[in-house]
Order: C-alpha cells, then sequence, then structure tokens
C-alpha cells in the first residue's frame, strides 16, 4: 500500500487486510469473525441468487486533522438496514451489531483509512443476504452479514463539480409500492441498462420520475434529488425514494443555515424554477448539476452557467464534509470515533 496515491484514488475497490462476518443460523447471530477471505460459499439455491434476498448499505470513515478516525452516522445505517431486511423477510441484525462490527473492521484496517486532506475516505459496505436453500419462493433459514471496507475517491472524477443529467422516461427506477425505499440489491440491478444509455448519451446521471404518472421527480441516478429556490431547501418526498442519510444530515444543515425545508412532491416542471439542483447520498456527498436535459420537451436546465456549483450548495457539502473530518463542530452528535485498542 505505500504506492497508493491517495489523492488520485477513484471510486473503485482495493483489497484491505480484512472484512468482518456474522452469521444469522437457528434463530441468533455468531459471535462476528474477522477473514481476510474475499469470497462467498454459498449454496447454489440460495435465496440471494434465485429471489433477491439481499440488501447492503453504504458509510464512510474518515481521519481528522487530530488522526483520530470518525464513522459518520453509522447508527443510520444500521436502523435502514434494518428496514431492508423486515422488507424483504431477511433475519434483522440488531443496531448494536453492526455498529460492532463497522468498528472492528475499521479499526483492524485503520492502515487503510485515506490520510486528512487527501480528499479520500475509507468506504464501508455492509450486505445482508440469503444463504438458506430454498426451491420455492420463500424466505431462507440462514443468512450472512458481511462488511467490507475500501479506500476510494470522488464518486465522480470531478469531484465537487456540476454533472449533467437526462430524465429517463422509458425507464422505472421503482414502482409505487415496491422496493425503492429499501436499499434493495434488485433496485441497482434494475438501474443499469437506464445508467448505461445515460452514460453514452454524456450524461453522468439519470432523472426518474414517479412510475405512475411520469409527473414526479423520483431520484437522480442512485442518489437522491434536492433543488434551491426562495431560501428553501425542496427534496422529493415518496415511497419509491430512498431515504438517504446525506439528505437527512443536509436538510438539519439546511434548517441550521436558516433555510426552509420542504420535503414534498416535486413536479418535474418545477426544474425551471430552482436556483441549484443536485444529487446527494453517501458517495459523492454533493453532486452539484449544471444542466438537466428534458428530451421528451427538448428542454435545458442550466444552472450555475452549467459550470459552477450554486452557493448554498457549496456551503452544505463544506459543512457536511467539515463535520466528517472533524473540522466542524459536531453538534448533532453524527460521529462516532474509532479508538484505537
Amino acid at each position: 500500500m505505500e504506492n497508493i496515491k491517495w489523492e488520485e484514488l477513484g471510486f473503485g475497490y482495493i483489497r484491505t487486510d480484512f472484512n468482518i462476518r456474522s452469521t444469522w443460523k437457528n434463530g441468533e447471530w455468531s459471535t462476528p469473525r474477522l477473514t481476510e477471505d474475499e469470497t462467498v460459499n454459498i449454496h447454489m439455491a440460495s435465496t440471494a441468487l434465485h429471489y433477491g434476498q439481499t440488501a447492503f448499505e453504504g458509510a464512510k470513515a474518515f481521519k481528522g486533522a487530530d488522526g483520530r478516525i470518525r464513522l459518520f452516522r453509522i447508527e443510520e445505517n444500521a436502523k435502514r438496514l434494518q428496514s431492508s431486511a423486515e422488507y424483504l423477510m431477511m433475519a434483522v441484525p440488531p443496531v448494536e451489531l453492526m455498529v460492532k462490527m463497522t468498528e472492528e473492521v475499521v479499526r483492524a484496517n485503520a492502515r487503510w483509512v485515506p490520510p486528512y486532506g487527501s480528499g479520500a475516505s475509507l468506504y464501508i459496505r455492509p450486505f445482508l443476504f440469503g444463504t438458506g436453500a430454498n426451491v420455492g419462493v420463500k424466505p431462507a433459514e440462514e443468512y450472512e452479514l458481511i462488511i467490507f471496507v475500501t479506500p476510494v475517491g470522488p464518486y465522480f472524477k470531478a469531484g465537487f463539480q456540476p454533472i449533467r443529467a437526462i430524465i429517463d422516461r422509458d425507464h422505472d427506477r421503482a414502482a409505487p409500492l415496491g422496493t425503492g425505499h429499501i436499499k434493495a440489491g434488485g433496485n441497482y440491478g434494475a438501474s443499469l441498462l437506464s445508467g448505461d444509455i445515460c452514460h453514452k448519451l454524456g450524461y453522468q446521471s439519470a432523472i426518474y420520475l414517479d412510475a405512475a404518472h411520469k409527473r414526479y421527480i423520483d431520484e437522480a441516478g442512485a442518489a437522491n434529488f434536492f433543488g434551491i429556490k426562495d431560501n428553501t431547501y425542496v427534496t422529493p418526498k415518496s415511497h419509491s425514494v430512498l431515504p438517504s442519510i446525506t439528505n437527512m444530515s443536509l436538510r438539519d444543515l439546511a434548517a441550521d443555515l436558516g433555510l426552509k425545508v420542504e420535503e414534498r412532491l416535486v413536479e418535474y416542471t418545477e426544474l425551471g424554477t430552482f436556483e441549484e439542483a443536485g444529487a446527494c447520498g453517501t458517495a459523492a456527498v454533493i453532486s452539484p448539476i449544471g444542466e438537466v436535459y428534458d428530451p421528451l420537451e427538448d428542454k435545458r436546465y442550466v444552472y450555475g452557467g452549467g459550470t459552477e456549483a450554486g452557493p448554498v450548495s457549496t456551503k452544505l457539502y463544506n459543512l457536511l464534509r467539515g463535520i466528517q473530518l472533524g473540522d466542524e463542530p459536531d453538534t448533532h452528535g453524527w460521529v462516532t470515533f474509532v479508538d484505537m485498542e
């Protein structure tokens, strides 16, 4: 790892020293175990492979100027994984178990946490899946919870720079009463074709509209959408929208800055009224949107001249990143320290 150029890292997988695992069997979770094994050996008839009993999370660890390692709102990730597990009829990991496992695996891979000032972080990927064999469509009787970590750079190569998005009416992210509100693996598999088409057209993200009416904004690719206008932070509210922990945090910070906060139905026609727009999530924090193209109406909505992030988005980004890195006071109690033993 001596050869890693932390400032040049992309958003990909790099092998680290350990991952951590716990098995649910006979009604209880096993004692978490660290392993160097990167592979998973499961039955060919497992429910994860056939019936989509799989969900995941995304979190990050950061090293501050003081050298201490910080986790950001890991309890919320644990709660969201519980929601995913409940909806997919999987064994539900206790919040305490996932937090403990996260702290242990980050501590075991402490040398892989990128240094302060590098712009990189340690990405944390917990995932839960059914390993028990079933031919009939029913929940598994055994489950595996695994957490691996890997150092990453910005999700988009340009970092905190405006991206271009296109409205996609030809594909649905999730059904109105489907799995859009949980972090199910199938949601992302269903988005791959749309994402590929979007990228081939020269856009970094697709804007999904609601499946029922094609009228309201749901999400921006794999991230939540938000818009800024009239001193108000506006973000879509829908059963099909994943409750983003980053978005939740940004809403609180927006309120701290004196903005009004609205979580509501957002018609795509409102795109022309926003002063700023962005996509937010763990991977990128905020990706400012410089342009949204609507192919049906042949309209382009441009923000910040298409080349500059807006002042509110910039302030929110810097504030949230500052809290994650320890440069800003953690007034909301979002940070968990991983102290070395």
